[in-house]
């Protein structure tokens, strides 16, 4: 796994019929290691870090996936800042601070919250990629019945189809819409390893990176503690290397 995270261009180059099983094993595992990450990133968005999950991160093979992703130079700075905000987590009263920026940043609406629904940023998208620029998160939150008509708007019920087309659902215990950045990171966790690299970037391209810029500005004007912050910014920063290669 600690070799198969960042993504591979050795298989582009190769064809088809010189690819050994040594290959396709290799591709399996980066991955399923992609996966891991998507899925990390998935839980930190969905709720408030618990005590056991600061145990799983900074576990040995925690601390591995964390080291083998400071290797790459862009996700480097924000790897830093997470692994010393982990290292403050060592109390309840610590624990609790950081849910309150949580809360504040994503469960309550207000001049410095953070929409994490992707239709408060885009409007108007199709199953064919075409989307146009929502007003700001701003303007968002000084209008609650706007805000209310996006975040179960068109995106919603295009991530609803897209989860049922791969017989997937929003776990019961997670009442938020599909477009909640959670459910779109999880979903790309299994398109990392069920679709093909084609799909993948075309889900990345028309419903992430036309937002998540924004987004991730807003985390950082607005996050007291700087958790958070550390977490948009690895965000961002990987999606931009997956879509770089």
């Amino acid at each position: 796994m600690n070799n198969t995270v960042t993504k591979s261009t050795e298989m582009k180059n190769k064809e088809v019929s010189k690819i050994t099983k040594k290959d396709c094993a290799e591709l399996v595992a980066e991955n399923q290691a992609r996966a891991l990450v998507y899925n990390l990133l998935s839980t930190l968005f969905a709720k408030e870090v618990t005590e056991d999950f600061v145990t799983q991160l900074t576990s040995t093979q925690g601390q591995q996936l964390l080291h083998v992703l400071a290797f790459e130079p862009t996700l480097a700075p924000s790897i830093k800042v997470l692994s010393a905000k982990l290292a403050e987590l060592n109390s309840k009263e610590a624990l609790l601070t950081l849910a309150a920026d949580f809360c504040g940043l994503f469960l309550v609406a207000g001049k410095s919250s953070v929409s994490p629904y992707a239709g408060q940023y885009i409007t108007n998208v199709d199953n064919t990629g075409s989307s146009t620029k929502a007003p700001s998160n701003t303007q968002a939150n000084d209008n609650n019945k706007s805000e209310q008509k996006q975040t179960f708007g068109e995106l919603h019920q295009l991530m609803m189809a897209f989860l049922q087309h791969s017989e997937m659902q929003i776990h019961r215990d997670f009442p938020e819409p599909a477009d909640h950045i959670a459910v779109m990171l999880a979903y790309l966790a299994h398109l990392s390893t069920s679709a093909s690299t084609e799909v993948q970037l075309s889900f990345i391209n028309n419903y992430l990176m036309t937002w998540l810029s924004d987004f991730t500005e807003q985390v950082k004007c607005y996050d007291p503690g700087g958790f958070y912050r550390a977490v948009a910014e690895l965000t961002f920063e990987w999606i931009k290397l997956e879509v770089s290669d």
